[in-house]
Parts: C-alpha cells; sequence; structure tokens
C-alpha cells in the first residue's frame, strides 16, 4: 500500500491561565461600556428624576414636543398643567417635560427685593433732601 493510515494527534490540555485569557477581552470591554456609556446614562436619568420631583409652579419649562409653557398647577404626582399661551391650558405628563427653562423666585425672596429696592431709593434721595433743606 501506498497510503499508510493518519492518526489524529492528541490536544495538548488547556491550561487554567489560557481560559482566564480569553475571558479578560470581554471583561475589560464591559468596563469600558459601563464607564463609557451606563454609569452617564444612569446619572442623567436621575438628574431628570429629580428636575421632575422638584417641578412647581411658576416654572418655565419645553415639554417632549417643543412647547414652551409655565406651569401653572400640579394636578397630581404624574400630571401638571401648563400655560402654553394666554388663556390657554393644557394637561401634560410629567414624564413629557424634558427640561426647566427657569424657576421663579419664592415670594419671601421677592419681598426681600422689592425692600431692599425701595431702601435704596430712600439713601438716594437723602443727599438731594438735605441740599434742599440747607437752601431753604
Amino acid at each position: 500500500m501506498l497510503i499508510s493510515p493518519a492518526f489524529a494527534q492528541a490536544a495538548p490540555a488547556a491550561s487554567q491561565t489560557d481560559s482566564l485569557l480569553t475571558f479578560l477581552p470581554m471583561v475589560a470591554i464591559f468596563v469600558v461600556f459601563y464607564f463609557l456609556l451606563i454609569r452617564p446614562q444612569q446619572k442623567k436619568q436621575k438628574d431628570h428624576r429629580a428636575m421632575l420631583d422638584a417641578l412647581r409652579r411658576g416654572d418655565r419649562i419645553v415639554t417632549g414636543g417643543g412647547f414652551f409653557g409655565t406651569v401653572s398647577k400640579v394636578v397630581s404626582p404624574e400630571e401638571v398643567e401648563v400655560d402654553l399661551a394666554p388663556n390657554v391650558r393644557v394637561r401634560v405628563l410629567r414624564s413629557t417635560i424634558s427640561s426647566v427653562l427657569s424657576k421663579p423666585d419664592p415670594a419671601a425672596a421677592r419681598e426681600a427685593v422689592k425692600e431692599r429696592d425701595i431702601a435704596k431709593e430712600a439713601r438716594e434721595k437723602e443727599p438731594a433732601r438735605r441740599a434742599a433743606d440747607k437752601v431753604q
């Protein structure tokens, strides 16, 4: 016979370090995805949820549909009533609010600003009043 029978050679036994090196790139890819994609997205969702929870009357908002409005009333934990234009009010789900543009000053802060402005005007008028008194 011209052809000799071929025998399969036994493969060397795989060592423990080879299997560990096989999974190392997959673990590294997962770590990179976690820090570049998953973690920032979770932080963004947490900030958005906190923004929606802090929503109150008078806030200027933008809805998911692109409408600008002012919150006129918080109806329920899921719904908000928004003024889009004079005499136009709509009820909107909180989850459709994409951002809060500005928050109004609290009433106490507005009162303090008014008092400060009145005191400033009085101080500015005082030298003119003194000069008028000296002339008379």
